[in-house]
C-alpha cells in the first residue's frame, strides 16, 4: 500500500497520527493523551478531507 495512517507515541508520551505517502510523511497531527484520540482523528479527517476547500497563499 502506498499511503498509510500510523499512530505513534512521542517522546512526550502523547499519541500522535502521521500520513505516510511512499514512506514520506505528509502530515502530522497534535498530541492526544489517548490512543483512541488518536484514531478519532484518523476517522475526522477520513470523513472531511474530500470536502476541504482549496486556497492559495499569497
Amino acid at each position: 500500500m502506498a499511503h498509510k495512517f500510523e499512530i505513534y507515541k512521542d517522546k512526550a508520551g502523547e499519541f500522535r497520527v502521521r500520513f505516510k505517502y511512499n514512506s514520506e510523511v505528509i502530515f502530522a497531527t497534535e498530541g492526544y493523551a489517548s490512543k483512541s484520540g488518536a484514531k478519532d482523528a484518523i476517522e475526522s479527517i477520513k470523513k472531511h478531507v474530500g470536502g476541504a476547500e482549496v486556497t492559495e497563499a499569497e
